[in-house]
């Protein structure tokens, strides 16, 4: 191979550390990210069960009124009954009262499953509380080991890019726009060997898709310095060890 091609090969050596360090990069700061997703998710979790707490309390103090209320027609239906003259109205306002009376049961003991839900609710939002105490801790801790972290790892980012800037000035701008647009589509890859298929001469594959190739585009990258791409997969195509087969 001419120095095109073996630029391209280089470039793409480099190519690749600087991927692998930016991906470190990036992994680093999503562990933070993923830990400030946590915390807003338990916030959101503890609005939510506050608000549900709220309406439960307003809810019980409706159910108090109601209580009240009636304990005060079960004392005015008492004293109706203290002073009834015939058995026909004493028995109208006993039904009656004994009535108000079963409802207001029924209330209290409302009011009763109420308050342990109340309980219960605050119970859980002291402990989501917790977490969130517990896991803001854990995100400085996490937050100030990303950092450090993160700022090796863009020291040697920034080394490497240098070394890709350096070995792309050798390499005419034409195949670097092809090298940058391809890294572009394959997550970096640019480049692919051509293989020789179990040591037989003339049967080719690109090892990037693994599809056939001719034995033209061996013939061509054995005689030009020039870029051959798969047809299938269109990475740049070089003969790696065939050179020598």
């Amino acid at each position: 191979m001419g120095p095109v091609l073996n630029g391209l090969v280089k470039l793409q050596s480099v190519e690749n550390r600087l991927r692998i360090e930016k991906a470190k990069l990036t992994r680093c700061r999503r562990n933070v990210i993923i830990q400030e997703n946590q915390i807003r998710s338990l916030q959101n979790a503890l609005e939510a069960k506050k608000e549900e707490v709220l309406l439960s309390k307003v809810q019980f103090d409706r159910l108090e009124l109601e209580v009240k209320s009636r304990d005060e027609s079960i004392a005015r239906l008492r004293a109706a009954l203290n002073g009834a003259k015939t058995n026909k109205e004493y028995s109208a306002v006993l039904t009656q009262l004994n009535t108000t009376k079963a409802d207001n049961s029924k209330i209290e003991t409302q009011s009763l499953e109420l308050l342990k839900t109340i309980e219960t609710d605050e119970n859980e939002c002291k402990e989501i509380q917790d977490q969130i105490d517990e896991q803001k801790q854990h995100l400085e801790q996490r937050r100030t080991e990303a950092e450090a972290m993160a700022g090796k790892y863009q020291v040697e980012i920034d080394k490497i890019q240098a070394e890709w800037d350096q070995v792309a000035q050798d390499i005419p701008e034409k195949p670097l726009e092809i090298f940058r647009r391809v890294t572009e589509t394959y997550d970096g890859q640019a480049v692919a060997l051509i293989e020789q298929q179990g040591g037989t001469k003339g049967a080719y594959t690109c090892d990037g898709c693994f599809m056939g190739l001719t034995a033209e585009c061996v013939n061509l990258l054995m005689t030009k310095d020039d870029i051959i791409r798969c047809p299938n997969c269109t990475r740049i195509l070089v003969l790696g060890d065939l050179l020598g087969s």
